[in-house]
């Protein structure tokens, strides 16, 4: 089996948070969703389990991080600069909010943050690899 990551995030208002995660671009796979969780589908190997905070109680009791707050950021790659800009959009205008963090523009690098509706925060990134490594003769060194 391949490894896989399913990253559990209370929510709200379950079904704005699947239109909103769908507005993103994630599948939902209905075999792991009901009326208290939804499982959405970034990759094969990427999942986010949208959880109410009900169903959130039941895995864990402790507490709630405060509105605002936050605990992590996950980090999604994308295949364009386009594609992180395009993400950005689809959150503001489905509930969420776009560049909760400063615009991050390195050349070989370009990333914009975004939050979910319950403000759980996402990394939206395009890198250029190659540009990234160090030219052939320096590895060498």
């Amino acid at each position: 089996m391949t490894p896989m990551i399913f990253v559990s995030l209370p929510v709200t208002d379950l079904q704005a948070s699947i239109a909103f995660y769908k507005a993103l671009g994630f599948g939902q796979n209905p075999q792991f969703s009901d009326d208290t969780s939804a499982c959405m589908v970034w990759s094969e190997a990427i999942h986010a389990m949208l959880l109410t905070h009900a169903k959130w109680r039941t895995f864990t009791e402790r507490p709630l991080p405060p509105p605002g707050t936050t605990g992590v950021m996950l980090s999604l790659a994308l295949a364009s600069r386009d594609a992180v800009d395009e993400m950005n959009r689809a959150a503001a205008a489905h509930g969420g909010q776009a560049d909760v963090n400063p615009v991050q523009e390195l050349g070989f690098m370009y990333g914009r943050d975004l939050a979910d509706p319950d403000g759980h925060l996402w990394g939206a990134f395009w890198m250029d690899p190659a540009a990234a490594m160090p030219p052939a003769d320096e590895k060498a060194s």
